[in-house]
C-alpha cells in the first residue's frame, strides 16, 4: 500500500489561560512557515538567536566565535530598524523613534557611568576597611574603636595618647600580631573556598583570556564579586605578601559584568560585553593607583588584544567616573587617592643616571627571578597542596607575621611602607630614624633584609587561595631596594662632596633625594614583574605629579624592559596563562615556525553529510563531548565542503524540535543539512516531513542552523598567518579545504599545542631534578607536620589530633563544580608540561 507524504508544521493547542512563551513562539513560527504575517518572522528569528546566545553564555571553558557574534549584532540592528519602520508619522520621524534611538545610542555611556560609580564606591570601602584591619593588629583607638591610627591621631606625626598598643608587654603584642594575622588569613581562605573559589588569586590572567573570548562560567559572577570584596581586605590585613591592586582589576571587571547584564544590549552580545570589560579593567587600575590615564594605558598594553577607539573612550570615561567617585569619598581624608601618593619639587642631576640604570637592571633581574621561582612554587602547590588550601594560607600568614614583625619596614602595611620610603627627609616625619645620618648603615642593612625576605615571601605567597595581587608587593620590594641605593648615594656624596662626580650639586640644597630612588625602584620592579612600560611611566607620573621625573622613569623602565626580555617574553600574567593551559594567543609574541597549517590541523575530522544521517546517529555524535562542531559535506566519499554547524546550534535545534512538535519524532528520521540559497526564505524551526501511513516523522530539515560561510583556508597557508586570523577575526574553528574538499580543521588549541612542542624541541630540558626536589620538599613537609601533630596530640592527651583531619576534609573538594580550580585545570589543560 502506497503512502502519501505531506510537509506541514503542528503547533500545541491553545489553552484557555494566557499562552506560555513557547506556545506563542510556536504560533509565530507556524504562521511564518505558512507565509502568513511576514512581520512575525524577524522577532522569532531574533528570539532563536538570543536563546542560542544564552546557552553559549553558560558553556564553560569554550571560546566565543567573534564572527558569529558580529553577525548576531548585525541581525539585532536590522531587527531594530525593521521594528522602527512603523515609527514614522506622515513621512516624519516620530518622537518615540527618536527616544528609542537616543536611548540605544546612550546605553553604553549609561552603563559605564553606573559601573564607574560602583567601582569607585567599592574601592573607597576597601581602602577604609583594609586600613582599619591593618592597624588593629598593632593596637586600638580609645576614643572610637572603629578608627584607624591615622584618623585616631589626626594631625599628629608620631602617634598620640589616644592610640594604645594592646599591652605594655612587647612579647604579648608580638603574639597578638601573629594571632590577628592568622585569623584574618584563615577567614579569607574559608570564604573563598566555601563560596567563590574563583575569588582566589589576582584574576588578571583569566580576565585577559575572557576579554579575548574564553568563557569561564562564574568567574565574573555576583558571588565572586561579593567574596572578593570581603576577603580581599582580610588577606591584605593578614600581612601576606600580596597586594590589592591586581584583585582590584578583578572586582572591577566583576562589577562591570554584573551591571552590564541588566541591559539587553550587552546581555546577549559577547563582543560588546568585552568592550565594557576592557573599560572596567582600566577603571580598576585607575582606582588602585589613583591613575585614570595609566589605567587606560594598562588596559591597552596588557589586558586587551583588540582596543578600538570607541573602547578607549569608554575606558577613559569609566576610569574618570570611578576615580572621581573615589576622590569624592576621600577615604584617607587627605585628598589623596592612594596612601603612597607623593609630590617632588626637586630636580635630578645627570650623574644620577648611573644609579638609575643600576635600579633598572635590578628590576629586570627581580622580575625574571620571581617569575621563574613562583611558577615552580605554583607547580608544587598544584601537585601537593590542593587539598590543604586553607591550611596553607593560614600557615603562610602565621609564618609571615613571625618573620616580619622584628623588621620595622616589614611589620607595617606595604602601602604604608611605600609612603614612608617615597618621602623626602626634609619637612616630614622621620620613621624609625630613616633620615638619621647616625643610623644610616643600620637602615641599609634593615632595608636589604626587607628586600630579600619580601622577595622570598612573594614567591611562596602569590598564588595561594586568597585574593592576592603582585603589584604592590613588587613595588614595595623595589622601593626598599631603591631607598637603599639612594641612602648609599647620599653617603658617598657626604663623604666626598667636592668630587667632580657631584659637581652639578648646589651647595645650598640637598643633592641626593633617597625618596626618588625608592619611587624609581618601585617603577622598575612593577615593570619587571609585569613586562609593561608606557603604562608604568604614566602611573608613576600621576602618583607624583612631577614632570621632571618622567625622563628618569623612562630610563629606568627602558633598562628594566631590556633586561627582562633577555630572560623571555611576557610578564607573570602571561606566564600564568601558559601555566594554566588557557587557549590564548598572545599578540606580543612573534613566531616563525616555517610550516603550513596542514602540519597542525586535525586530519580525521568527523563530518556530517548533507543527507542520509538519521536523527539517532546525530544524537550519538552529540553524546561525545570532544566534538564542538561538525563540517557539512556533500557526501562522505567526496567530502566536498558545503558548510559548518556548531554543537550548540545542533543540540538546540533537536531539543526545540521535540519541544514544539506534537508528534513523535522517529529516531530513524533522515536529517537534511543542505544550506539554504541566499534568496530562499529560511524556515525558523526544523521542517518535519510526515508520513500519513504511520504518522512518524521521516525527515528533518536543519538547514536554518547551518553556517554556509565558515572561515576556510588552504592547507599550504603558513601557520603564522592562521594564528593571525585567530587573533584578528576570532573564529572558534578554521576549516581546511583543498579544491573545495574538506582536508581538516584547526583550533586555537591546535596552534598552541604545536607552539609548545616547537619551543620544547628548541629548548629541551630535563625536569627530573625539579620533580625530585618537589618530592624531597614534600617529604620534609610531611615529617614536620607529623612531628607537630604528635606533639599536639601528646600535649592534649590525645583529645586533639591533627593528622588525617585535612585529608578527610579534602575529599569534599571535588564537589565544588562551579569555579573549582582543579576542575578548571583539567578542563583546559592542553598537555602535561
Amino acid at each position: 500500500m502506497s503512502s502519501r507524504t505531506t510537509s506541514f508544521s503542528i503547533t500545541r493547542p491553545q489553552l484557555s489561560r494566557r499562552p506560555s512563551v513557547s506556545s506563542r513562539l510556536s504560533f509565530a513560527v507556524s504562521t511564518a512557515e505558512r507565509g502568513e504575517g511576514a512581520g512575525h518572522h524577524a522577532p522569532a528569528e531574533q528570539q532563536i538567536e538570543e536563546e542560542i546566545a544564552e546557552i553559549k553564555r553558560y558553556e564553560d571553558f569554550t571560546t566565543i566565535d567573534w564572527v558569529q557574534d558580529a553577525a548576531q549584532e548585525r541581525l539585532r540592528r536590522k531587527a531594530r530598524r525593521r521594528k522602527n519602520t512603523g515609527s514614522f508619522d506622515h513621512g516624519k520621524v516620530s518622537w518615540r523613534y527618536k527616544l528609542r534611538e537616543s536611548y540605544d545610542a546612550a546605553q553604553g555611556w549609561i552603563v559605564v557611568t553606573l559601573i564607574g560609580a560602583a567601582i569607585g564606591l567599592n574601592a573607597a570601602f576597601l581602602n577604609i576597611v583594609t586600613e582599619w584591619l591593618s592597624d588593629i593588629k598593632m593596637g586600638y583607638c580609645t576614643t572610637a574603636f572603629y578608627l584607624n591610627e591615622n584618623f585616631c591621631c589626626w594631625g599628629e606625626d608620631n602617634g598620640c595618647d589616644h592610640w594604645h598598643r594592646w599591652t605594655g608587654f612587647e612579647p604579648a603584642n608580638y603574639a597578638l600580631y601573629i594571632m590577628f594575622a592568622t585569623l584574618f588569613a584563615f577567614t579569607s581562605a574559608i570564604l573563598v573556598k566555601s563560596f567563590a573559589p574563583y575569588a582566589a588569586g589576582s584574576g588578571i590572567s583569566e580576565i585577559k583570556c575572557i576579554i579575548a573570548g574564553f568563557v569561564m562560567k562564574g568567574f565574573l559572577g555576583l558571588w565572586t564579586l561579593i567574596i572578593k570584596s570581603v576577603a580581599l581586605p582580610l588577606a591584605i590585613a593578614s600581612g601576606l605578601s600580596v597586594g590589592k591592586e591586581g584583585p582590584s582589576v578583578h572586582y572591577a571587571v566583576c562589577t562591570g559584568n554584573v551591571i552590564s547584564r541588566m541591559f539587553d544590549k550587552y546581555k546577549r552580545n559577547a563582543s560588546k560585553t568585552r568592550e565594557i570589560l576592557s573599560a572596567c579593567a582600566a577603571a580598576g587600575v585607575g582606582v588602585a593607583f589613583g591613575s585614570p590615564i595609566g589605567g587606560v594605558l594598562f588596559s591597552l598594553e596588557e589586558m586587551s588584544n583588540y582596543f578600538p577607539l570607541k573602547t578607549m573612550w569608554r575606558s577613559y570615561f569609566c576610569a574618570l567616573v570611578a576615580t572621581a567617585v573615589l576622590a569624592a569619598m576621600n577615604p584617607f581624608r587627605t585628598g589623596q587617592l592612594v596612601m603612597f601618593q607623593v609630590k617632588y619639587d626637586r630636580s635630578w642631576h645627570f650623574f644620577e643616571t648611573v644609579p638609575y640604570i643600576f635600579i633598572g637592571i635590578f628590576g629586570g633581574l627581580y622580575g625574571a627571578f620571581v617569575i621563574k621561582w613562583n611558577l615552580r612554587a605554583q607547580a608544587f602547590r598544584k601537585k601537593y597542596l590542593t587539598k590543604w588550601a586553607i591550611l596553607e594560607a593560614t600557615l603562610l600568614a602565621a609564618g609571615t607575621a613571625i618573620i616580619c614583625y622584628p623588621n620595622v619596614f616589614l611589620r607595617i602595611d606595604m602601602t604604608e611602607s611605600m609612603e614612608i620610603l617615597f618621602l623626602e627627609c626634609e619637612g616630614t616625619e622621620d620613621y624609625q630614624g630613616l633620615c638619621d645620618n647616625d643610623k644610616r648603615w643600620g637602615n641599609i642593612v634593615s632595608l636589604l633584609l626587607a628586600t630579600i625576605i619580601r622577595i622570598f615571601l612573594v614567591i611562596i605567597s602569590y598564588g595561594c587561595k586568597v585574593p592576592a595581587g603582585i603589584f604592590v608587593p613588587s613595588m614595595a620590594i623595589g622601593a626598599s631596594f631603591g631607598r637603599t641605593v639612594g641612602i648609599i648615594m647620599q653617603s658617598i656624596y657626604h663623604a666626598h662632596p667636592d668630587s667632580a662626580f657631584f659637581a652639578a650639586c648646589q651647595p645650598d640644597e640637598p643633592c641626593i633625594t633617597p625618596g626618588t630612588y625608592a619611587f624609581l625602584g618601585a617603577a622598575a620592579a612593577l615593570s619587571g614583574i609585569m613586562h609593561i612600560t608606557v603604562s608604568v611611566v604614566v602611573i608613576m607620573f600621576e602618583l607624583t605629579g612631577a614632570l621632571t621625573y618622567i625622563l628618569p622613569t623612562m630610563i629606568v623602565v627602558g633598562v628594566t624592559k631590556a633586561v627582562s626580555d633577555l630572560f623571555g617574553k611576557g610578564g607573570i600574567a602571561d606566564r600564568m596563562i601558559w601555566f594554566s593551559g588557557f587557549p590564548f594567543l598572545d599578540n606580543k609574541e612573534e613566531h616563525n615556525f616555517g610550516v603550513p597549517v596542514s602540519a597542525v590541523m586535525t586530519h580525521d575530522v568527523v563530518a556530517i553529510p548533507v543527507q542520509g544521517m538519521t536523527l539517532q546517529s546525530i544524537e550519538d555524535l552529540l553524546k561525545q563531548p570532544k566534538y564542538q562542531g561538525f563540517p557539512i559535506v556533500e557526501d562522505l566519499s567526496t567530502r566536498v565542503l558545503v558548510g559548518y554547524i556548531g554543537r550548540t546550534e545542533l543540540r538546540y535545534a533537536i531539543d526545540r524540535l521535540r519541544r514544539e512538535r506534537a508528534i513523535t519524532i522517529s529516531p530513524d528520521a533522515r536529517c537534511n543539512f543542505s544550506p539554504p540559497a541566499l534568496s530562499a526564505v529560511t524556515p525558523i524551526t526544523p521542517t518535519v516531513t510526515i508520513s500519513n501511513a504511520d504518522y512518524m516523522a521521516s525527515s528533518v530539515d536543519f538547514s536554518r542552523y547551518v553556517d554556509a560561510t565558515p572561515v576556510t583556508v588552504h592547507p599550504r597557508l603558513p601557520l603564522e598567518t592562521v594564528m593571525e586570523l585567530f587573533r584578528k577575526i576570532g573564529p572558534r574553528v578554521i576549516l581546511i579545504e583543498h579544491h573545495g574538499k574538506l582536508s581538516g580543521l584547526v583550533t586555537v588549541k591546535d596552534c598552541l599545542k604545536y607552539q609548545f612542542k616547537a619551543e620544547a624541541a628548541e629548548n629541551p630540558r630535563d625536569d627530573r631534578e625539579i620533580t625530585e626536589g618537589y618530592e624531597r620538599l614534600w617529604g620534609v613537609i610531611k615529617r614536620v607536620g607529623g612531628w607537630v601533630s604528635g606533639k599536639v596530640a601528646s600535649a592534649s592527651g590525645g583529645r586533639i589530633r591533627l593528622a588525617g583531619t585535612d585529608e578527610r576534609r579534602g575529599n569534599g573538594h571535588s564537589q565544588i563544580m562551579d569555579g573549582d580550580e582543579d576542575v578548571a585545570d583539567d578542563g583546559v589543560e592542553l598537555e602535561n608540561r
